[in-house]
């Protein structure tokens, strides 16, 4: 069994400073303008003369760029770069581009790709028209893991050691009094996985958001990968979900997947790696990670 990540406070590889400099620029988010010192300490749990000392050295380093007007700082390009070249790494970003708006336009949903950010999805890929009313999500959002299609389908996606490390991160940070049902949401999400090959989340992260998230896996140590769609409740029903925009979303993944790797949907559909059957209670069957209870 693969063990579990050294912390850093244990990790004598673990650069700490590093790891600090760059919490100061994950603190900045697509809808900010400017951060002060204060608020990015506030972000980070970082003290403030620290956050001092990494917004000056990432000044200097063309990291930030200083508004003496406001004692603030902006993300610079050199920052930006980083971020664009990822995206320009990405293969699966631009090949998945056609799939994605092929179902947007059919559904009427909004459709993306994402990549798991700590206890988040990030959006580096979305297809969304004007008719995709109500769904305010692009490119660089960050999305919940626990709460969401996307975030749950990824989840189910995962070997089963890393799932449980990721589901004891979640409780932590949910707290015991709202684990119970963030947990419920998870297992129903398996059972979802394994019945139909996508996760739903149906008013769970936003009331009024509906949404299906199915899970890409490929065989080049990159991923797991997560798509979804999703719209207004008014919109999406949950009988629409389960029988109609599910199955395309899962439809959709596996023509993506064959186009790059030329296989048919291997880690799509059907029981994921680690999906484990739980004690019956009352006649209800549930998936759970054990120990993650």
């Amino acid at each position: 069994m693969k063990r579990p990540p050294k912390k850093p406070a244990t990790d004598r590889s673990f650069v700490i400073a590093l790891s600090r400099g760059l919490d100061v620029l994950r603190a900045f988010r697509p809808s900010d303008g400017l951060l002060g010192n204060q608020e990015i300490a506030a972000r980070t749990n970082l003290p403030k003369p620290t956050i001092s000392r990494l917004t000056y050295t990432l000044t200097k380093l063309g990291y930030l760029t200083p508004v003496p007007r406001f004692e603030k700082y902006q993300l610079a390009p050199a920052a930006m770069a980083l971020g664009y070249s990822a995206l320009a790494n990405m293969g699966i970003r631009h090949l998945s581009d056609p799939y994605r708006d092929q179902l947007m336009r059919e559904t009427g949903g909004a459709v993306a790709i994402g990549a798991r950010d700590r206890l988040s999805m990030i959006y580096f890929g979305q297809s969304r028209s004007e008719l995709t009313v109500g769904v305010l999500l692009d490119v660089g959002s960050k999305v919940p893991i626990a709460t969401t299609a996307m975030g749950r389908a990824y989840l189910w996606a995962l070997p089963e050691d890393e799932r449980t490390e990721l589901l004891r991160e979640i409780r932590e940070h949910v707290g015991p009094q709202n684990w119970p049902k963030v947990r419920d949401g998870i297992e129903r999400a398996g059972e979802c996985v394994a019945k139909y090959g996508f996760a739903m989340s149906a008013g769970e992260w936003h009331n009024d958001i509906h949404a299906v998230g199915v899970a890409l896996k490929l065989n080049d140590g990159t991923g797991p990968y997560a798509f979804n769609c999703g719209a207004p409740a008014f919109k999406f029903s949950e009988v629409l979900l389960k029988n109609d925009i599910g199955p395309r979303l899962v439809a959709m993944v596996r023509n993506i997947e064959v186009a790059m790797t030329g296989t048919i949907g291997r880690g799509i559909q059907g029981k994921e790696p680690g999906l484990k059957k739980a004690k019956t209670n009352g006649g209800k069957t549930t998936r759970v990670a054990e120990g993650i209870r």
